[in-house]
């Protein structure tokens, strides 16, 4: 159909398998995997009762995220993607807007100041590093430039200019240098979907600064002076960390101010990327669409308790996930699949469902003998020496517990 697709699984291990079989079953297509890239995540909580604040701490899979920015890369070069995501995908990341307009494109035969392509690659959050060549890093050399882009595992871009001309452009082994294709034209996205150009930091270090001006007077009308101090302490550096690297730690914290939303207006996610019409799938949706509407109500309450203590201000709640009626709101057209139906489901598609009565496997279906009740033990019996004949194995099902206790002993004396 030409429509790029997204598989929502409930969970990493379904996911996963998903992947692996929409991988075999589609070779040629862009099959993508997106679900969380955290291997630990601690998320930063305060705890009133016993004074206990909890800082943030997390172990990010490199592995995932590479393949977090493959799929939303593919979404928007490609049609013919299909991608499998965990329920992760209804949270915030970077606006498909910005992410897509921070690109930079080289082509063969382009003029380019070197300084300047530099510049923009450390705007794009890529990290020099001449000895260590890695993934999100770049290294230059006189006129040849190497890029080790976001979304590769095992290829590496080489840029050789002549003078301010772009001579060629190869992709090579990052391990050996070994040239495996010549490439005419690259295009080289943020190394984080969080990436935000300078103006727009600029004006939101503005927003930052006035909504802190009025939460700090909030807190003296109030008598709250360890909130304010605490604050206004802790604001303030993230504030000078954004104007001098256009990051701080817990940066997606203010995410309302970079994205310029409105108070309230649902974060940027995956579902922005997807165009109109996409297809989305929901499996196991029995249990996927439950997840859906408890995700938003957890992360409310754990930010209101971090803003009425003065750690972060009120704007940080808008870093969240969807609410359910958002998601529903901006979903594309979707199908649901599962083998037990939740209420909602049932109620959306007013009694008027498809039913796959043989489930998928590949498999041809068993024959089913059906034989009288007079002699069934004894047609069990010669069934079972048929089997044991052929050094194979007999499953016996029964009705009852006793029923199982009485033929084992009636077959142990047979």
């Amino acid at each position: 159909m030409n429509r790029p697709s997204l598989i929502l699984a409930p969970n990493k291990t379904l996911a996963a398998q998903l992947y692996g079989e929409m991988k075999e079953f589609f070779p040629t297509n862009a099959v993508e995997y997106f679900v969380s890239y955290y291997d630990y995540y601690q998320p930063e909580a305060y705890i009133p009762r016993t004074d206990t604040h909890i800082e943030k701490e997390a172990t990010i899979n490199e592995q995932i995220d590479r393949m977090r920015h493959s799929a939303t890369q593919a979404l928007l070069e490609r049609r013919d993607v299909i991608i499998v995501a965990s329920v992760s995908c209804i949270y915030g990341i970077g606006s498909v807007e910005t992410y897509s307009k921070m690109v930079v494109s080289l082509k063969v035969g382009d003029h380019i100041d070197r300084s300047e392509l530099l510049r923009q690659l450390v705007a794009l959050q890529y990290k020099r590093n001449d000895m260590d060549f890695h993934r999100g890093s770049f290294r230059a050399k006189g006129d040849v430039i190497e890029i080790f882009p976001s979304h590769y595992e095992d290829r590496a871009w080489k840029i050789s200019l002549f003078g301010d001309e772009i001579e060629t452009i190869t992709e090579i082994d990052p391990l050996t240098g070994t040239k495996t294709a010549s490439l005419e034209a690259i295009k080289v996205y943020a190394n984080s979907h969080y990436v935000t150009p300078g103006p727009t930091i600029q004006q939101a270090i503005v927003g930052i600064k006035a909504e802190l001006k009025s939460r700090l007077e909030e807190f003296k009308r109030e008598g709250k002076l360890l909130e304010a101090q605490r604050l206004e302490q802790r604001t303030k550096f993230d504030l000078e960390m954004l104007a001098a690297t256009g990051m701080c730690a817990g940066i997606e914290n203010y995410s309302r101010f970079l994205t310029g939303r409105a108070p309230g207006e649902p974060p940027p996610t995956l579902f922005e990327y997807l165009p109109k019409d996409a297809l989305l799938f929901v499996d196991e949706s029995h249990v996927g669409v439950p997840q859906l509407g408890a995700m938003y109500k957890g992360d409310a309450s754990r930010k209101r308790t971090l803003s009425d203590f003065g750690f972060r201000l009120p704007s940080c709640r808008d870093n969240r996930p969807l609410k359910f009626e958002e998601w529903e709101a901006m979903r594309p057209q979707t199908l649901y699949i599962s083998a037990t139906p939740g209420p909602w489901e049932l109620e959306k598609t007013q009694g008027s469902f498809v039913e796959q009565v043989i489930r998928p496997t590949g498999l041809m279906d068993p024959v089913c003998l059906i034989c009288p009740v007079e002699t069934q033990v004894e047609d069990l019996i010669q069934e079972c020496l048929e089997v044991a004949k052929k050094d194979q194995r007999v499953l016996v099902t029964t009705l009852t517990k006793r029923m199982a206790e009485a033929l084992t002993e009636y077959l142990s004396e047979a």
